[in-house]
């Protein structure tokens, strides 16, 4: 049986409009060919299907389509319809062409926070990512749950209490689009609920501060290695592997400030950025496991991934669960996202391709660190027992000089006092932050160079 006429064809966008109602129509096409936004050769709808889309009488539309034939502005040929004929369609005049001005973008990339983008695994994604929709049941396109697919919330809660021994119950767990936007969901119920004061660490990413300050509640700075959070009402850390310092928050110090959290009813949020890379020994564990009533778990796939996938997940404390989900923590990923992440944690895929980029990292640390003894010997490397960073301690009072230096080298590399809070009461420190992990492997050598030749 014949498919309905409806069936075939495009889509079509007119507006006759003069005189009559042919005239009009004609017009219009005309315009359309004349324009270029019908480019030559697009095949126009049937007489019989463009006319039911205007609801005029098709004999309107063959006679104009009749007339631009005749002009040589289409053409129809049995068979194959009617089509825009091919034709020169008239540009806009040449603008007289304007220098270019340089990009800026640095020709060494050694930015802290970001992986090598060139490794991310798209061969395996595309399989999770087959396998998933193939699997997926018809409601999961729907509305669904707000916390996220469930699918996810069980790999993620299998992967955090295996790997990092967060007591994670699929039901506490609630996916977002990174970090930021879990921050900004919680920084908005601790506005609610009236507090005024957010601790974070003196050295830390100003676009945190700022994103927490922006709903609303001030920032106050405590050593990286002391976390007493005061009066504050909440304290953002990061015990298992500090940005930017690398140093790991202490078991006593840990301890500490668990208690605190118990003792004023205070809210740690920890901040779980790159534990997949660790190299020297075994995975600091979460500090959520002390505590899960006290303790916001956050990650995503931003460091083991890709940013770009804005995937995202909170581990809650029962009592700040119905605030979250009531705040907006609903469907803020796509789900197939959910679910294609979903299948590749629970394939092994996740594990494999964080077992490789471990063992890369890790080469590319030990050239940093080599190559440093052998040419900068002025400089102590620290921070480098985990994470995709290094920390260059520099001769004091040269920190500003050796940036410019590297800029110089077209080297984009960021000073330890680029992350001081400006209200931190620590002695500044003079150093480097070294990303290894933005450079593609065929330009290790060649950053390597330039970053020893900004150096002291």
């Amino acid at each position: 049986m014949a498919k309905p006429w409806a069936t075939f064809g495009i889509d079509l966008h007119l507006e006759p409009a003069g005189p009559g109602l042919r005239r009009g129509l004609t017009d219009a096409l005309r315009e359309a060919v004349r324009s270029g936004r019908l480019a030559p050769g697009t095949r126009l709808p049937s007489s019989r299907a463009l006319a039911a889309d205007l609801g005029i009488a098709r004999n309107t539309v063959a006679e104009a389509y009749a007339e631009l034939v005749a002009e040589g502005r289409l053409t129809a040929r049995q068979g194959s319809g009617t089509r825009v004929a091919d034709r020169a369609v008239p540009r806009p005049p040449a603008r007289r062409p304007t220098p270019r001005r340089p990009s800026g973008r640095p020709r060494y990339d050694l930015t802290p926070g970001v992986p090598d983008l060139a490794s991310f695994p798209r061969a395996e994604w595309l399989r999770a990512s087959r396998r998933a929709l193939a699997a997926a049941p018809h409601d999961a396109l729907g509305y669904g749950d707000a916390r996220g697919r469930p699918e996810l919330r069980t790999a993620l809660a299998d992967r955090l209490a295996r790997v990092r021994g967060v007591r994670a119950d699929p039901g506490r767990i609630v996916i977002c689009s990174g970090f930021a936007h879990g921050l900004h969901l919680l920084c908005d119920i601790l506005r609610a609920r009236g507090a005024r004061t957010l601790a974070v660490e003196s050295y830390g990413l100003a676009e945190h501060r700022d994103l927490i300050e922006r709903t609303g509640l001030r920032t106050t700075p405590v050593p990286s290695d002391d976390a007493d959070p005061g009066d504050a009402a909440a304290v953002l850390l990061n015990p298992a592997h500090q940005f930017p310092l690398g140093g790991v928050l202490r078991p006593e110090r840990r301890a500490a400030v668990i208690d605190w959290a118990r003792r004023t009813g205070g809210l740690i949020l920890e901040d779980d950025y790159d534990s997949e890379f660790r190299y020297d020994r075994q995975p600091v564990g979460a500090i959520q496991d002390l505590d899960p009533d006290h303790v916001v778990h956050l990650g995503t796939v931003s460091k083991s991934l890709a940013p770009g996938l804005r995937l995202g997940w909170m581990v809650l404390p029962p009592s700040l669960l119905p605030e979250v989900v009531e705040h907006g923590a609903v469907r803020s990923v796509g789900v197939l996202e959910q679910l294609t992440f979903a299948e590749f944690l629970t394939s092994g895929a996740h594990d494999r391709h964080v077992r490789a980029a471990r063992l890369r990292y890790r080469r590319r640390r030990d050239a940093l660190v080599d190559v440093l003894a052998e040419r900068a010997l002025d400089v102590r490397v620290t921070g480098i027992a985990a994470g995709l960073h290094a920390v260059l301690r520099l001769p004091p009072g040269t920190e500003q000089s050796v940036v410019r230096a590297a800029a110089w080298q077209g080297l984009a590399v960021k000073g330890l006092a680029y992350f001081r809070h400006p209200a931190a009461e620590v002695a500044p420190l003079d150093a480097l932050v070294v990303g290894y992990g933005t450079p593609p492997d065929h330009a290790w050598t060649a950053t390597l160079d330039a970053l020893c030749r900004a150096l002291p």
